[in-house]
């Protein structure tokens, strides 16, 4: 694993920051390679990759097995360090919305040092598609079926019902969210 900061992402016009939920839901329909398809650099948060990898489930190795072997990059935030700090502490951690408040500091920290890049947070939560998540004006979030809509528009994949069903099929409680709602 490649640890970066976003100044080092500023190489690309467009970078891909997935949370939690569309990592396992396209590591059980085994479309993790998806992410690759528009050709943007794929970068993970290092507190996010915590929350999929730390507990062994169904799609823990997968994930991390595709971080090591296509050497993803890992973005550092203050917030998985001060989780571990917590750990590591006599204080309980918080482990609640961590990943998303990492990203939102991903975010952030994209904008300041690099807003000629745009960030494009992946999501599946529904308190996300519904929360007021601040988005600096570089940066955009899209549904896990949005992105899949996506790829089929473009001729990436033959079908984004597909892959939902795929995950579906393996186990996943896919969102039944729909957004943008349509």
């Amino acid at each position: 694993m490649a640890a970066a900061t976003a100044t080092e992402t500023s190489r690309a016009a467009v970078v891909l920051l997935p949370d939690a939920g569309p990592l396992i839901t396209l590591a059980h329909a085994d479309a993790l390679h998806l992410l690759h398809k528009p050709g943007w650099p794929v970068r993970v948060v290092d507190m996010v990759l915590h929350e999929v990898t730390r507990n062994a489930t169904p799609t823990s190795e997968k994930i991390g097995r595709w971080v090591a072997e296509r050497s993803i990059v890992v973005l550092g935030t203050r917030t998985f360090q001060r989780h571990l700090a917590a750990q590591s502490g006599d204080e309980a951690p918080r482990k609640a919305n961590l990943g998303e408040l990492a990203i939102q500091e991903t975010m952030t920290d994209l904008a300041l040092a690099t807003p000629a890049t745009t960030g494009v947070f992946l999501f599946e939560d529904h308190k996300i598609a519904r929360a007021s998540f601040l988005l600096p004006a570089n940066c955009r979030k899209i549904s896990t079926r949005a992105w899949l809509l996506f790829l089929e528009g473009r001729g990436w994949i033959d079908s984004a019902d597909a892959i939902e069903r795929a995950a579906i099929a393996s186990g996943r409680n896919f969102s039944r969210l729909r957004f943008p709602p349509g």
